[in-house]
């Protein structure tokens, strides 16, 4: 159904405000973006960004408007992770089937292109003008240079909060009486360091891998860039016996990568000065409920659904945010208050799986990734899809190669899950891993 042209405000321009403009100007809208932040196309990155991972979500968002090529120009498909475990060779886990890929992208050139792309089709953008305030039933806006100085009211007809987790837009919906709120920190943080690329340009690791140091409690996660450096993170607890906290001076910094990572301390350009230049960041899960206010006013993306970046789908949730919110536009027309309940109704399981399902990923990627056991049944569950594909697609397929809701894989992996943990318990599964007696038993505990 064909919208009437309104006159539309987005708070944020970071990744999901810029594609989220990019939708509503090809429906026709006027379209103007508010940010505090200086333009990112004008500043250098910050030293605290964790490569993103684009996967089936995120493209296929990107395809709905025609800007996928575009961005793929950018970006490096990975096929399998590189697991770099202390005293073992290093050896790859493919992600999936034959084709199936994520693509690791620099967060600062993807935002760089998304607005450059937006402003193409006809956004307005205002940089540097921080919302202060915001006034729900009426849709209107009041920006200024301080919360104590004068402020400039703007009147739209719906506004949409892209600003993040610790949204201004949200922060004034949850002075509504029944909006439900949490936020839970984890207790690990992160800090960004880089590899440089060889002489002549390449990679110095294998370029199509995505790169990962299990340690435990803490590791060290590595993505390729197009100029051939990674972007490295380094993910550690603030506290205790190995912690964050106790590296303070450059000698114990050089010893804890010395003890930790010695195949990659010296790769690491410039460790000491990037070590104590880049803040340590938090990273933390945010709930909320409703996300949206009468017709008026929307959360998409972080401001809604905050979530720790182990399974390396904030923005791909993001955009399937503005995909789904598409659809309904499309579906229902001029009717906002139909498409705004909705789209919190569709989307608010969908974001509260895959906060579960990130955090662990977490777990397993720091800690499990280098078990044996846990190596085995991720075998055994490969070897059983691939000779059954129509009755086992794995969490992680389901999560990143499908476009299936994330509650509907969160449900179905805790049912495999158990399966797996019975399959686990057969006695010498370790010499009959690949045996009729493991298909068969799996078959039949599918079948009960």
């Amino acid at each position: 159904m064909k919208q009437t042209p309104k006159n539309l405000a987005i708070i944020g321009s970071g990744l999901v405000g810029s594609l989220l403009a990019i939708y509503l100007r090809k429906q026709g809208h006027s379209v103007t973006v508010f940010d505090r932040r200086p333009d990112i196309r004008t500043i250098q990155f910050s030293g605290r960004s964790i490569n993103l991972a684009m996967s089936n979500r995120g493209w296929r968002s990107l395809e709905k408007v025609g800007i996928a090529d575009e961005i793929k120009k950018i970006a490096i498909p990975l096929d399998k992770r590189a697991m770099h475990v202390t005293d073992k060779p290093l050896y790859y886990q493919k992600y999936g089937k034959e084709g199936e890929a994520i693509w690791s992208i620099s967060r600062g050139i993807l935002n760089r292109k998304m607005i450059d792309l937006a402003e193409g089709s006809g956004v307005v953008f205002r940089f540097n003008e921080k919302v202060w305030d915001v006034d729900l039933p009426e849709a209107k806006i009041y920006t200024g240079e301080t919360e104590k100085g004068e402020w400039k009211s703007y009147q739209y007809d719906l506004i949409f909060g892209c600003d993040g987790a610790f949204s201004r837009v949200r922060h004034k919906m949850q002075r509504r009486s029944r909006f439900d709120y949490s936020q839970d920190f984890i207790d690990v943080g992160y800090k960004e360091l880089t590899i440089p690329p060889n002489e002549d340009g390449s990679h110095k690791l294998d370029k199509h891998s995505f790169h990962i140091w299990p340690r435990g409690k803490f590791m060290l996660i590595a993505m390729p860039n197009i100029d051939g450096s990674f972007t490295c993170t380094l993910f550690l607890p603030f506290e205790g016996e190995v912690s964050f906290e106790k590296l303070t001076t450059e000698s114990e910094a050089k010893n804890f990568f010395k003890t930790y990572f010695p195949n990659v301390r010296k790769e690491i350009e410039n460790l000491t000065k990037d070590f104590f230049d880049n803040p340590t960041s938090a990273m933390v899960t945010m709930k909320c409920y409703p996300w949206t206010y009468w017709n008026k006013v929307a959360l998409v993306g972080d401001s809604a659904h905050a979530i720790v970046p182990f399974y390396g789908q904030g923005m791909n949730a993001g955009f399937e945010d503005i995909y789904v919110l598409n659809d309904l536009i499309e579906a229902h027309g001029d009717d906002w208050e139909t498409i705004f309940q909705t789209y919190q109704e569709h989307r608010k399981p969908n974001a509260d799986a895959i906060a579960e399902l990130s955090y662990r990923n977490f777990l397993e990627m720091s800690s499990k990734t280098a078990d044996p056991k846990f190596l085995l049944q991720k075998q055994i569950e490969k070897h059983f899809a691939a000779k059954h594909p129509d009755k086992w697609i794995p969490v992680y397929s389901r999560v990143t190669f499908s476009d299936k809701p994330y509650a509907e894989a969160l449900q179905i992996g805790d049912y495999q899950e158990k399966i797996m943990q019975a399959v686990m318990k057969i006695p010498n599964i370790e010499e009959i891993w690949d045996s009729k007696e493991v298909e068969y038993k799996i078959l039949d505990l599918l079948k009960a």
